[in-house]
């Protein structure tokens, strides 16, 4: 199907994006990325490479592909923080899209703080970057910061890192039903289920890092979420049955042979 993500003024074909971390090296990080068909992978400037020329560098591992690398604030906890660091991220690289997150809860459950988040969407929006940002899944956050400039809003489905799956389905649709800009479900997927059951719900995309980084055949698993996201789209736009508390006869019931 032809089917693009437009996320400001970026274009994808692929709706899945995976991460960059937990990886044992460079090579099998990009070597998953390219088993996944994901276009993007998420980088936390933080704590990966991608600036400094001298040291190993991811971007040197992508330089002969079509992915896109998406700068992170991972481990920032002030909209100062991540203000600074993706301003100098873009002044050493260029890259323009970003996925902000600011953390509150640094100890536990890695939970977004969402009023920070917003400050740092309305700075960072006025200087033209285009803002993936991750959010709880909570409706009226996400609509506040589509109107604070973000080009996609991130629901979490579940804590990062847990492998949980989507917790709250409903949630997911709420913040579909509100906002105009594409809502990537990141956080908490731990196989490729997850990720079908993300985009059958109507997800615009899938952000896993964990998921595949941890699993005991990284490539495969990788592979295996390529195809859950594409089915899980395509069951959307086919449109699922209803659910029915009582069974439903497949065959016609008329013109029945009588005994």
């Amino acid at each position: 199907m032809s089917d693009i993500l437009k996320i400001g003024k970026y274009e994808f074909t692929s709706r899945l994006i995976v991460g960059s971390g937990k990886y044992p090296d460079f090579k099998i990080t990009r070597d998953a990325t390219l088993a996944s068909g994901a276009e993007m992978i998420t980088v936390a400037v933080r704590r990966v490479n991608i600036m400094d020329p001298n040291e190993e560098n991811l971007m040197d591992y992508f330089k002969d592909t079509d992915v896109q690398i998406l700068p992170n604030s991972a481990g920032c906890t002030t909209a100062e923080e991540a203000i600074t660091l993706f301003r100098l991220v873009k002044e050493a690289t260029g890259i323009d899209i970003i996925k902000l997150e600011v953390i509150g809860d640094t100890a536990k459950t890695l939970y977004p703080d969402v009023m920070e988040t917003l400050k740092a969407c309305e700075v960072l929006a006025k200087e033209d970057f285009t803002i993936m940002a991750y959010t709880n899944d909570d409706p009226i956050m996400a609509k506040r910061l589509e109107n604070a400039g973000a080009a996609a809003v991130m629901p979490l489905a579940a804590p990062i890192g847990s492998g949980l799956g989507v917790q709250n389905r409903y949630n997911v649709v709420f913040v579909k039903d509100v906002v105009n800009v594409p809502v990537i479900v990141d956080a908490g997927i731990g196989t490729a289920s997850d990720a079908a059951v993300a985009m059958e719900l109507g997800a615009d995309g899938v952000l896993t890092n964990t998921a595949i980084a941890q699993a005991k055949n990284p490539i495969a698993m990788a592979e295996a979420m390529k195809h859950a996201v594409i089915a899980g789209r395509m069951a959307y736009k086919a449109g699922r049955i209803p659910k029915k508390p009582y069974a439903t006869a497949s065959s016609p019931l008329e013109g029945l042979i009588e005994f």
